[in-house]
């Protein structure tokens, strides 16, 4: 495949790390596509980087075509909605999970909207269930090749997981610039042990 023909996307679950991961690849260099409508705020401070189309594709994917060569987010369970006739390198993070159902809660609380009326148990397994169902899927898309990065490891260890990135996307990144991003300081619902 050719790079610039070659669509990046940057997925997870919520509270993952999109958000970190895809401002880093856009300080590294390669173009990111958001439309700035959900602006940054106390749970994501430096920008959600989201693209309000994404959510449509089910209905519309006309606009993928304009991506080749450039990087957007999506959430995980849209990926199944992908058009087949691109070439798709997918950043997948992943996080532990009772770290990212308490950033989820806590984002929930700040904008005052209700609670997703699961315990954080129902959650955990709800969402277990779907990547379980997705990893198998993806592994079978000749279309699609796919990293996972673990948003804890890169906090851990910014150095070798950015050397990773770069590595799979196959181009030359500034990795100076993407360690810039990575900021210890937003780390605020760290676990002392998790599941990559």
């Amino acid at each position: 495949m050719t790079l610039h023909n070659v669509i990046t996307i940057v997925s997870g679950l919520p509270r993952s790390g999109t958000s970190m991961m895809m401002k880093m690849l856009d300080a590294g260099g390669l173009g990111a596509i958001t439309d700035n409508v959900r602006k940054a705020d106390l749970d994501n401070p430096k920008g959600y980087y989201e693209f309000e189309i994404v959510k449509k594709i089910k209905e519309d994917s006309s606009w993928i075509a304009g991506t080749q060569g450039k990087a957007f987010k999506m959430v995980a369970p849209l990926l199944r909605y992908l058009p087949k006739e691109f070439q798709y390198q997918i950043i997948f993070m992943r996080r532990e999970m009772k770290e990212m159902l308490e950033s989820q809660n806590k984002m929930l609380e700040r904008l005052g909207q209700p609670s997703r009326g699961f315990s954080d148990e129902k959650m955990a397994d709800l969402f277990s269930k779907q990547l379980a169902e997705l990893d198998p899927w993806l592994d079978q898309q000749e279309n699609v090749r796919v990293l996972k990065v673990t948003y804890n490891d890169v906090l851990a260890g910014p150095v070798d997981q950015v050397r990773r990135v770069a590595e799979f996307i196959e181009q030359d990144l500034d990795t100076r610039n993407m360690l810039d991003i990575v900021d210890p300081s937003l780390y605020r619902n760290k676990r002392h042990s998790y599941i990559s």
